[in-house]
């Protein structure tokens, strides 16, 4: 794989460690060469670290593979998860989820990144239904612009949603963007 290729959440191989692609943004100063600024989370250590990379350089892909698991619940020793082929339980602390903790709900089918059997993070479905639990009411009659509002859902994922959605009701929301799809039905 070229340095060109490399995207948000891919698993990479950096100095012989596995990392998790953060962020990511092609750029090409100039009549420079293309390069690739990125910001890697170190899977076995947690730490993160911004790394440039040439748009033509090899890159080496992480042997990582998933399982299915499910969301059991979170407390103080952290985040629970059960492999749904071998029943076993998985914990996770709050610094390995990052913000995927913001959108768990108990009972939620996810996918456990494992390398050499070792679990390292956790892969959210593409969207999830979320309930509003804080924003402000519409103002009657402001409808000349669509000016998003702030938002907080019920696991405390704040957000800007569009002026009509209130408090209690159900959105559907984008995990890798964070962002508001629509209203769920």
């Amino acid at each position: 794989m070229k340095g060109n290729d490399i995207r948000k959440g891919m698993v990479i191989m950096y100095n012989g460690v596995p990392h998790r692609v953060m962020e990511f943004q092609h750029s090409t100063p100039g009549n420079l060469r293309a390069r690739v600024q990125t910001k890697l989370r170190n899977l076995l250590a947690g730490s993160q670290t911004e790394v440039r990379f040439s748009a033509t350089e090899d890159i080496q892909t992480a042997d990582v593979f998933t399982v299915a698991a499910t969301y059991l619940y979170g407390d103080a020793t952290g985040y629970h998860f059960m492999n749904s082929e071998s029943y076993e339980q998985v914990t996770f602390d709050e610094e390995t989820l990052g913000d995927a903790r913001l959108y768990l709900q108990d009972g939620m089918e996810v996918q456990i990144t494992l390398y050499e059997e070792q679990p390292i993070g956790i892969q959210l479905p593409m969207t999830v239904i979320l309930t509003v639990t804080e924003t402000e009411p519409a103002i009657r009659g402001a409808t000349a612009t669509n000016s998003p509002k702030p938002a907080k859902t019920e696991t405390g994922l704040s957000l800007s949603v569009p002026p009509f959605v209130k408090e209690g009701e159900k959105i559907i929301v984008n995990t890798a963007e964070g962002t508001y799809v629509s209203r769920a039905d």
